[in-house]
């Protein structure tokens, strides 16, 4: 979804990301994509890219998403994340749906076989 470089998360949108985050010892914080992400048993599972707020999603999640309007995340134009999607509209209005997603990205995160 995104394709053109998007401009850094402003400090607003990071710290409306960090109140998302699911307050669990298997997640750390660090930046990524001149913003933040979060990570959980070695692999992101959700972050910001520039506004744009994705999740790594499994179903039911990621298809009720697509059929909401959302598309894959994209950070390299032609080249998207087919394991992220990006939360369509402004997810900042919808704090409990975005909350929703993030302890369900968590969930099938972590249900992942660990990264190597």
């Amino acid at each position: 979804m995104s394709g053109a470089r998007p401009a850094k998360s402003t400090p607003e949108a990071q710290a409306a990301f960090r109140q998302l985050v699911p307050d669990d010892e298997r997640v750390s914080v660090r930046p990524m994509f001149g913003s933040v992400a979060a990570f959980a048993n070695g692999y992101m599972c959700m972050g910001l890219y520039g506004g744009q707020l994705f999740f790594r999603l499994g179903d039911p999640e990621s298809s009720q998403l697509i059929a909401a309007g959302a598309g894959r995340l994209e950070p390299m134009p032609g080249r998207p994340m087919r394991d992220y999607l990006v939360v369509p509209g402004d997810w900042q209005a919808r704090p409990d749906e975005a909350r929703r997603l993030a302890l369900a990205s968590l969930e099938h995160t972590v249900a992942l076989p660990p990264k190597k």
